[in-house]
Order: structure tokens, then C-alpha cells, then sequence
């Protein structure tokens, strides 16, 4: 009974700090959007790293001790950081000219490239989660409505987001099995920091003011959306808790309504629907044959 007890705490923790990391990602997301009138995408991500890398290397030398640190393959992480780097600004670039809730809903077929990818590179994939990629990339349709006159070629910029998302999760394979998450966190902000330093200055704008409170808040929240996260798969297994990353698209849907207007068309629900279901199913669909295999 007890560890049923016990159990029923960490599943719980495990998705109140997944609901919270989103939530603090959401609004980190908002932020950007609201940075991007006067600043490039390349000055938000600098600026961002600049300030949360003290919280970085302080969380990472908390949780995994000095020898978090260190790294046998930094050249892992510089690699992992120019893919972030590309994934950052093209998603700050669509959230700019597109509602945050598409934009976000958009961003939800990462789960479908990671599953598509491996199959291509790592592992044979059933039929049933090939049918579901379909199916989901057949919501990414619903939204998008290419051919349509609505449609725009902005749109297809949270596409890329994702795929090059699932690219920096399947990259995590090339890191040492032995450096924690931690690490990964910390050479993230690092190499991101360091690898915006020359482009930041070709596109700087002074800094005003009144958004300087805007910077330290979207440092906060994107450090601690992503601890929170990272943290939340130290509580429970990742089929309890990945589920709910999908609560983003509640936060954004509510966030761009508030504070600029935004209402999705009914299409955009659709969609959003389609392709969290298609996630979701290849979600327990792959702890299924994992829970099968060992």
C-alpha cells in the first residue's frame, strides 16, 4: 500500500511540475512574441542565455554537483545548440506574424518527426504509429489549408520548428550516456549564449528600458519552464507525465486572446485535435512495445 502511496505522489508531482514547466514555456513564448517588435529573434535568444546562465550553472552544480560541469563531447553540444538556435528563431519568427495557439498547435507534430526520424535511423517503427504520423500530418493540413486563400508560407515555419526539434531530441543519443540532464540544460544556455555572440551584433538594438524586465522574465520562464520539464520526467515515467505537454496549447490559446486578440477559427481546433491525438496514441503506443521488449 505504501508504494501504491507512494507511486500516486510521483505521478502527481510528476504532472503538476509538467503543467507548470509548460505553462512557464507558454509564457516565455508570449514574451518573445511581444520582444519581437523591436528586436530580432538572434538578440532575444542572446540576451535570454546571457541572463539564465548563472541559474543554469547554479541548478546544474545543485543537482548533479561539480561534476555536472564538465563534458566529454562539447562539440555534441555546439552541434545541439546551432540546432536550437535554427529551431528558436523560426518558431519567435512565426509567432511574430501568426496567433500563438496555431503557431503552438503547429509545433505539435514534433512528437510525429521524432517517431518518423527513428524509423529512418534508429529502429523499426509499426504501422500503427506510421498511421498515426499520417494521421496527425493530416491535421497539420486541416490548419494549414495549403491551397486555400488563407493560407500563408509563414505557416510552414512551426513545421520546421518541430522537426528540427525532434533532430535536437534524437541528438541527445550522441551525448555521453553518463552527463545528467543537468549538463545537457547548462551546454544548452551556454553554447547558445556563445554561439549568438557574433550574429547578435550585426542585428543589436538598444535595449529600452521599459522591456528590460521583459528580458529577465523571459529568462526566468524559459530556464524554469525547461528545469520544470526536465524534472517532471524525474518523477514519473514518461507515458504519465509527456501527455500533458499538450496543455500548451490551452495557455497559448489563452495567452494570445488576452493580450492580443487572437481567437483560432474552428479549423485550427480541429487540427489542434487531430494532431494531439495522433502524439498522444504514438506516446502509448511506444510504451507499450517498450514495456513489450524488456
Amino acid at each position: 500500500m505504501t508504494s501504491i502511496n507512494t507511486s500516486r505522489q510521483n505521478n502527481l508531482a510528476g504532472i503538476m511540475t509538467m503543467c507548470g514547466g509548460v505553462a512557464a514555456l507558454c509564457i516565455n513564448d508570449a514574451l518573445a512574441k511581444s520582444l519581437m517588435d523591436h528586436y530580432s529573434p538572434i538578440q532575444i535568444i542572446f540576451l535570454r542565455n546571457i541572463i539564465a546562465l548563472p541559474f543554469a550553472f547554479l541548478v546544474a552544480l545543485k543537482m548533479g554537483g561539480s561534476r555536472s560541469l564538465r563534458s566529454s563531447r562539447v562539440h555534441v553540444h555546439f552541434m545541439r545548440g546551432v540546432v536550437w538556435i535554427a529551431a528558436t528563431v523560426m518558431f519567435f519568427t512565426s509567432i511574430h506574424h501568426l496567433g500563438l495557439a496555431e503557431a503552438t498547435a503547429l509545433a505539435f507534430v514534433a512528437p510525429l518527426f521524432i517517431t518518423a526520424l527513428s524509423a529512418i535511423f534508429i529502429a523499426r517503427v509499426g504501422w500503427r504509429r506510421w498511421l498515426a504520423v499520417s494521421v496527425g500530418f493530416l491535421g497539420v493540413l486541416v490548419i494549414v489549408r495549403p491551397g486555400a486563400a488563407t493560407f500563408e508560407l509563414i505557416s510552414l515555419l512551426p513545421i520546421a520548428t518541430a522537426f528540427t526539434y525532434a533532430i535536437l531530441m534524437l541528438s541527445a543519443r550522441f551525448v555521453d550516456t553518463r552527463e545528467s540532464m543537468w549538463t545537457l540544460l547548462l551546454y544548452l544556455s551556454l553554447t547558445s549564449a556563445i554561439l549568438t555572440s557574433i550574429p547578435v551584433i550585426f542585428v543589436w538594438s538598444p535595449v529600452r528600458a521599459e522591456d528590460i524586465w521583459l528580458f529577465l522574465a523571459i529568462a526566468l520562464c524559459g530556464s524554469l519552464g525547461m528545469a520544470m520539464i526536465t524534472q517532471a520526467f524525474r518523477f514519473a515515467e514518461a507515458p504519465t507525465v509527456a501527455p500533458f505537454d499538450y496543455t500548451a496549447l490551452i495557455w497559448a490559446t489563452a495567452l494570445g486572446w488576452m493580450f492580443w486578440g487572437e481567437t483560432p477559427d474552428v479549423l485550427t481546433f480541429v487540427g489542434a485535435a487531430i494532431i494531439t491525438a495522433s502524439g498522444l496514441f504514438v506516446i502509448f503506443r511506444e510504451s507499450k512495445v517498450a514495456a513489450e521488449t524488456t
